[in-house]
């Protein structure tokens, strides 16, 4: 899943680009995009097995997992016996904020909101475990990280940007699938970016702006 607003690429080839809201809200939920992320990562699961994961009941799960299955995120699995699995649709989506569609814009907000809390918890969560942990794990290398930069850069350039770090990060994402592709060592990451330009400043203006830096002309006899 991800919610996004320029025009550049996306780790999942073929993503469909979606700005229904009525789906997007049916995604917005904290335990639903709990649901999404652990069959994504197990590949297949039962209720049950969603239920021991997540602490929440059977019953739960199951009513949120039917709803996700009703919009299309997720679908049946092979059944084991009298187990039902599910696991996630072959459908990959992109959900992008469109504001000619009505509710789409604030839909996409409320989305993000409660993935981007999630993984803030879960970094937070994975920081607090090192360091509780910090005397058996000493000389291991942590394999974490946190990134705060500022910087100015106009639309097109912030869309390439993204359009390269997806690069980056997509011949991982085939490992998620094919579990003989992963070397020995490897661990499940989890990976969270974002970027939006700060409200608080203007833009940059351009240079038939009144207030723009202006340019001396080299012919002038005009000193300084």
């Amino acid at each position: 899943m991800s919610a996004d607003d320029t025009t550049g690429s996306h780790p999942f080839a073929g993503a469909e680009r979606t700005s229904d809201p009525d789906r997007i809200r049916a995604l917005a939920h904290p335990l639903r995009l709990t649901l999404l992320d652990y069959l994504d990562d197990v590949r297949e699961a039962t209720a049950t097995q969603c239920a021991q994961h997540t602490g929440e009941t059977v019953a739960n799960c199951s009513f949120h997992l039917r709803v996700l299955a009703r919009y299309g995120f997720i679908e049946p699995a092979e059944r084991r016996g009298r187990e039902r699995p599910w696991r996630r649709a072959e459908r990959r989506e992109m959900f992008t904020p469109d504001e000619s569609v009505p509710g789409s814009v604030h839909a996409i907000a409320e989305l993000a909101e409660i993935a981007v809390r999630q993984e803030v918890d879960r970094f937070v969560q994975a920081l607090r475990t090192r360091a509780d942990r910090a005397d058996e794990l000493a000389g291991q290398r942590a394999a974490l990280a946190m990134n705060r930069e500022s910087f100015w850069a106009t639309p097109d350039e912030a869309a390439e940007l993204n359009d390269a770090v997806s690069a980056l990060i997509e011949p991982f994402l085939a490992r998620s699938t094919d579990a003989s592709a992963r070397p020995a060592g490897a661990r499940l990451m989890r990976w969270l970016t974002t970027s939006h330009p700060d409200p608080a400043f203007s833009e940059t203006p351009g240079p038939e702006a009144s207030d723009a830096p202006q340019q001396q002309d080299p012919n002038s006899s005009e000193e300084a």
